[in-house]
């Protein structure tokens, strides 16, 4: 129980096709290709633009679109602020550098998910603000390019004593502060006293004095190349980051625990859960020599609470931040790790438009669209030519109307046959009429309620056995899963598949093992929910900060390489844009074979 006194202590693109060169326009739009998953929201999200503007230059898209289609998204520039570009012919990151009077280093740092691999024609990219950044070199031509050396000034010159002042941002160094204004670490210090043999803090402001014009030998700082020479594929690697280890991980966890009896029940009994499956790796991590300072804090319902927890000084200092849970507070949670550069995991919400604009957001619950052209790709995949058949109960339940609306385009844009049995007519008779009997079927209910399988599950059972020669498969929903205890011997006999991003077999060791040493911990057993909030806790914990440990400040380009094997939650995150978040793409199916087997298909 010490973890749990721990809590209440702690609670106070795919490229254009060749013949498309639509550039940046004088009318005031750029060109925006669709990619798997996305939806007239996320792409609105991530331009701030609103769906009505979009539809208005692109009529029908209100309608449908699809994965390769060119969009007219209107730019909404404003001075001071981000605009976007599409990559045109012949374009380089330095000649975007020039044309726009950005430095390079400054496109690289307003598009994280941007390199030599995908810079590449019709990519948008974000262009920052024309700006006096202190780590900025103006982009100038290729003979200006150098900064020119100051020349001797009479003695009475006006000229000033400084050159510029410079804000010392995360984890800059006195090394790396000279190294960028071409100074000595020891000019750096005599214009600055007050940091010799102190710990740079971020946010202060530094003076940055002349280079002396002296012969005393001192390390040369190596002439920097002319940027209009270099390749992309330099300039991105010159502009990339060093790798830095984090020697102590500093963690949050910002959740609604409900400390002060607000909340429901239900919740708070969610959120502890989590909470303590995130103890349970914590410990596991450091067995393993991983060295974490966690905080935990009740996040509650408000802006106003989250903001009296963001105002307490050790959360900027944070490497991470778990939450929060209610979709009301993400934007909150989101501005500061942004204005901080700390990574914020949302663990729940799939509804996020901040992740379409921050890069330091991980969204685990995967939107709507993205999940379900994942689905549909693998389902592809698994059954390239069976025969569909929907079946509608008649119960009134649409929960399931868009997977199946979009499920029916992709068999259609895949010429794959299907039909559709409604209400009283799914017995063994209509199934006759609808089933092919020379071809394998796939049979999916329209809606995931427990209600729907009580009405159509006899009636294929039934089916099965009196044509056994039908070569029939069963696919549904994730919430299945919690329906095992009434219908697990139906869903073997009928080869059931269902798709999910969280699922564990209990006969799984490594799920014995941690239910047990759950029940051991807390004396209890977790709750029968989708997903498992104990495991996502554990998953979530172990992923996020062992990866931390092993990659550092590398963690975004080496995540996808980590070996973990979760015990529920899949892991796959991608970037939703160059400017953007990440969301988690991992799906796999899940299929109670004829023999009674539980196989989980992993689909890379």
């Amino acid at each position: 129980m010490k973890f749990i006194r721990v809590l209440y202590l702690a609670a106070a693109l795919s490229v254009a096709p060749a013949g498309m060169m639509m550039a940046q326009t004088a009318s005031g739009h750029f060109i925006h290709t669709v990619t798997k998953g996305q939806s007239l929201y996320s792409i609105s999200a991530m331009y701030n633009v609103a769906i009505a503007d979009i539809v208005k230059l692109n009529p029908g898209s209100d309608e449908r679109i699809r994965e390769g289609q060119t969009l007219k998204i209107p730019q909404t520039s404003v001075d001071n602020k981000v605009i976007f570009h599409t990559i045109q012919p012949g374009e380089t990151l330095y000649k975007l550098s020039v044309k726009h009077g950005v430095s390079v280093e400054r496109i690289c740092r307003a598009n994280p998910g941007l390199s030599a691999k995908n810079f590449r024609i019709g990519q948008v990219i974000a262009i920052p603000p024309k700006g006096k950044a202190s780590s900025e070199i103006k982009a100038q031509t290729p003979v200006e390019a150098t900064p020119q050396v100051q020349e001797p000034q009479p003695e009475k010159s006006s000229k000033p004593k400084y050159r510029e002042l410079h804000k010392i941002q995360r984890k800059e160094t006195v090394y790396s502060i000279s190294r960028m204004y071409g100074i000595t670490e020891e000019e750096l210090i005599a214009a600055n006293p007050e940091i010799k043999n102190k710990k740079l803090k971020r946010g202060k402001f530094l003076y940055i004095p002349f280079a002396k014009e002296t012969k005393v030998e001192t390390p040369k700082v190596p002439a920097q190349p002319d940027e209009s020479t270099l390749t992309d594929a330099q300039l991105f690697d010159k502009n990339k980051k060093a790798s830095e280890k984090i020697s102590t991980i500093k963690a949050a966890i910002v959740l609604p625990f409900n400390t002060d009896g607000t909340g429901t029940r239900d919740e708070q009994v969610r959120m502890v859960e989590y909470y303590e499956g995130f103890l349970m790796a914590v410990d596991s991590l450091k067995e393993k020599g991983v060295s974490i300072d966690l905080y935990t804090y009740d996040s509650g319902k408000t802006d106003a609470s989250v903001n009296a927890i963001l105002s307490k000084p050790e959360m900027k200092s944070m490497d991470i931040i778990f939450g929060p849970a209610h979709s009301a507070q993400i934007k909150t949670m989101s501005d500061f790790a942004e204005k901080n550069n700390i990574r914020l995991v949302v663990p729940f919400s799939s509804q996020n438009e901040n992740v379409f604009t921050n890069p330091n957001i991980y969204q685990i619950n995967t939107p709507q669209s993205y999940l379900y052209s994942e689905v549909y790709e693998h389902y592809l995949r698994k059954f390239p030519n069976a025969h569909v058949v929907f079946l509608d109960a008649g119960t009134g339940h649409t929960d399931k109307d868009p997977f199946i609306k979009g499920l029916k385009e992709e068999l259609k844009n895949n010429q794959i046959t299907f039909k559709e049995l409604k209400g009283e007519a799914i017995n063994p008779e209509g199934m006759k009429l609808v089933v092919d009997s020379l071809r394998e079927n796939v049979i999916i209910p329209t809606s995931g309620k427990s209600v729907v399988l009580t009405k159509v599950l006899p009636q294929l059972v039934i089916t099965a056995r009196e044509h056994p020669n039908y070569n029939m498969k069963l696919f549904g929903y994730p919430e299945w899963q919690t329906y095992t205890d009434d219908w697990l011997a139906s869903f073997f006999e009928l080869d059931t598949y269902f798709y999910s991003s969280f699922y564990t077999n209990n006969l799984f060791p490594e799920a014995i093992k941690f239910t047990n040493a759950y029940r051991k911990w807390y004396s209890k057993d977790m709750a029968n929910t989708f997903p498992k909030y104990g495991m996502l806790g554990f998953d979530t914990a172990f992923f996020f900060l062992q990866g931390l440990h092993k990659y550092g400040s590398n963690f975004e380009e080496s995540m996808n390489q980590m070996q973990v094997t979760p015990i529920q939650t899949g892991f796959k995150f991608e970037r939703v844009n160059n400017w953007g978040g990440f969301i988690n793409r991992k799906v796999f199916f899940v299929n109670f074979t004829k023999n009674y087997e539980l196989i989980k298909l992993d689909f890379e």
